[in-house]
């Protein structure tokens, strides 16, 4: 660039600076000014601190959820599995696949005297259902063994426990989806457990899911020898697609394999659309700030008309005076998103805390585990989360001075002059 070049560029910014922090402006326009970067500060504040907790609830519900939910699943195109031990120990000694549990599972109704639920009854090797998943570190009554004692017995989610009005020890009755046919007619077929176990993982699975043993669940959801699939877990739960790919290519063809991200993966891409629509409602704030920055330089202009043409006069071009108005107003947003910027940070890091404060305060309990699954607010930072929030408040702010840098370029030196 050249030496003109230069200094057309130092001046402009060095007048547009001045223009935003100087003392000597008009006092309504020093209102307009602060309030659009008090606005660019609760924008972006509020943009970080928001995106960093549904990072947060994302992560507790992706760590609560696939904690219980395997990995990958393989069944049989054409029903159960008969001899699915053989292929078991194949499977297992893939190399990125660490373990291989079998299971039946099947929708079923719960109840006890007259109160009645329906959930998921899967049946499962105790022993192997410890290497798939974490349902043993989830107990808080009872624990996952019982099941392998001789009797139908059950382990239910906290939740289901908790409607159903049972404890461990406690009978309940189930209802399957079969029939049992006596002289007297055909009847659905129904069973009476014994609750050895409740589990709890701070989410959906807390309200249906149930388990039983595999021998008791292939008298009771069959009869049958077989399984109605393997539950696999693989080295890395992100790796799982590609690893039930391989899986795939050395299995029987009539096989069909999933993975998480398909049972799941619904789930976890409306966690993911919801950041993304939450963080568009929240940019508003910050489009609001812009179009204040508008108003704030529309002003401006009309207060430095006489400036402009003095410049004019001393040679500055258009595109020297659209840089004086465009520096005006980045100066002002720079400011205000680098305020909300720090603030946002300090606000996600420290959000477990202030909530406790509060609390304390207070005397009230913002979040109930029993109601909400947690008991303090979560929040994960993620520094690309903070770059993207500054990099579109900027962007944003730049498009707002365009129009307003555009008008004071427009100023006719002469006319302004004639009247001075």
């Amino acid at each position: 660039m050249s030496a003109r070049g230069h200094a057309i560029t130092n001046y402009a910014a060095f007048i547009g600076l001045r223009y935003s922090f100087s003392r000597k402006r008009n006092r309504f326009t020093s209102v307009i000014a602060l309030v659009s970067m008090l606005g660019m500060v609760l924008g972006v504040t509020s943009l970080i601190t928001v995106l960093s907790v549904m990072n947060g609830f994302g992560g507790e519900l992706r760590g609560r959820i696939l904690s219980l939910v395997p990995h990958g699943f393989v069944e049989s195109q054409s029903g159960g599995i008969s001899e699915w031990q053989p292929l078991a120990k194949k499977i297992e000694s893939m190399e990125s696949v660490l373990a291989v549990s079998p299971y039946i599972s099947d929708k079923v109704i719960f109840a006890n005297g007259r109160t009645l639920r329906g959930g998921v009854l899967t049946a499962i090797d105790p022993a192997m259902e410890a290497r798939v998943s974490r349902i043993p570190e989830a107990m808080i009554s009872g624990s996952l063994d019982s099941l392998a004692q001789p009797g139908f017995s059950v382990v239910l989610g906290s939740s289901m426990a908790r409607i159903l009005r049972v404890r461990v020890g406690d009978k309940l009755e189930v209802t399957v989806p079969r029939l049992t046919v006596t002289p007297l007619g055909v009847f659905p077929r129904s069973k009476r457990l014994t609750v050895t176990g409740v589990f709890e993982v701070g989410a959906q699975p807390d309200t249906y899911q149930a388990y039983i043993s595999l021998p008791s669940g292939q008298k009771l959801l069959g009869p049958r020898t077989g399984v109605d699939g393997l539950q696999l877990k693989t080295v890395d739960l992100y790796s799982a697609p590609q690893t039930m790919l391989a899986v795939a290519a050395s299995i029987p063809a009539n096989m069909k394999v999933k993975d998480w991200s398909q049972t799941q993966g619904s789930l976890f891409q409306a966690v993911k659309m919801e950041k993304l629509v939450v963080s568009l409602l929240l940019l508003s704030v910050v489009a609001v700030a812009a179009f204040n920055i508008v108003s704030t330089l529309v002003m401006s202009v009309a207060e430095k008309r006489g400036d402009i043409a003095v410049l004019r006069t001393m040679g500055a071009r258009a595109g020297g005076i659209m840089a004086i108005f465009v520096s005006h107003g980045l100066g002002l947003a720079t400011v205000g998103i680098s305020i909300g910027a720090a603030l946002g940070v300090l606000l996600a890091t420290n959000i477990s805390a202030i909530t406790i404060f509060l609390e304390d305060l207070m005397g009230v309990k913002l979040f109930d585990p029993s109601v909400y699954f947690i008991s303090e607010l979560p929040s994960v930072l993620l520094w690309s989360d903070v770059i993207a929030v500054v990099a579109a408040s900027l962007v944003l702010s730049l498009f707002a001075t365009l129009y307003p840098a555009w008008r004071a370029a427009r100023v006719a030196p002469a006319e302004v002059l004639r009247y001075e």
